[in-house]
């Protein structure tokens, strides 16, 4: 591939950014966005119309929000991962039994994808919904993913994403975060501690294919004062392996 391929069309870019702030910040007009993105007025403004256009933008309140015809993608790519279908079973019937949220997460181009989640009778709220990118490092789903690779993709991602702090217990150096991988790998299963929300533990086991390649893992997460100790390391860890186990069966040979 040569440079000139390698080069991003800086028209998409810019009106993926746009996007990306509706979707963080909207409804935005083309004032606040050219302010926002540090772009011209006139070049939001082009970029809106088109978006609008295509139904990737409509208005609303004086300004645009993200369009439903993205929707349409989302969902459309969500069901095409392998994962999806077969863990959602799984997912809807560990949150009847443990009554607390459950995660089945994936990994693209070195983010985390929540694909699914099923809430139990007694789950807490958080920020996670089905569509959110998390960084890996704060997951327990996103480490016990990470576990199972090698320590150069690792360090390829940290190069490309870094590892941004989410709370003061959110790993940030790479020694730290390889360290902790091993102790996964050798336990089977990965811990969230307060890093990604305060006052909030997850516990999550990796999904494999046939080669031994993380296609996702599924998580476990809850108020620290439920999820600790035992229940949060051995019982619901166990109950997650088999899970995972029973997942790894039904993908491998669907």
């Amino acid at each position: 591939m040569t440079d000139e391929q390698r080069r991003p069309v800086k028209t998409a870019t810019t009106s993926f950014a746009i996007l990306e702030r509706l979707k963080e910040r909207g409804p935005l007009g083309p004032t606040k966005l050219a302010s926002e993105l540090g772009l011209a007025k006139s070049t939001v403004h082009r970029h809106l119309k088109t978006l609008e256009q295509e139904g990737f933008a409509v208005p609303d309140d004086g300004g645009y929000r993200v369009g439903l015809r993205t929707l349409d993608l989302g969902i459309y790519a969500r069901n095409q991962h392998q994962l999806y279908e077969v863990s959602r079973p799984k997912v809807d019937e560990l949150a009847e039994e443990t009554g607390e949220k459950v995660w089945c997460v994936t990994e693209e181009q070195g983010r985390g994808f929540h694909l699914y989640g099923a809430a139990g009778k007694n789950s807490v709220r958080t920020p996670a919904r089905e569509g959110t990118i998390s960084y890996l490092h704060q997951l327990a789903a996103g480490k016990a993913i990470l576990s199972e690779l090698p320590d150069e993709r690792v360090m390829d991602i940290i190069d490309q994403h870094g590892l941004p702090a989410k709370t003061a217990q959110t790993i940030t150096e790479p020694e730290e975060l390889l360290g902790e991988l091993r102790t996964v790998r050798e336990r089977g299963f990965a811990l969230n501690r307060e890093e990604i929300v305060p006052k909030l533990h997850a516990v999550g086991v990796a999904v494999t294919d046939q080669d031994g390649y993380p296609v996702g893992a599924i998580s476990i997460s809850g108020p620290s004062n439920r999820l600790k100790g035992e229940r949060l390391t051995v019982d619901l860890a166990n109950l997650l392996l088999g899970a995972a186990n029973e997942v790894e069966i039904n993908l491998n040979f669907s």
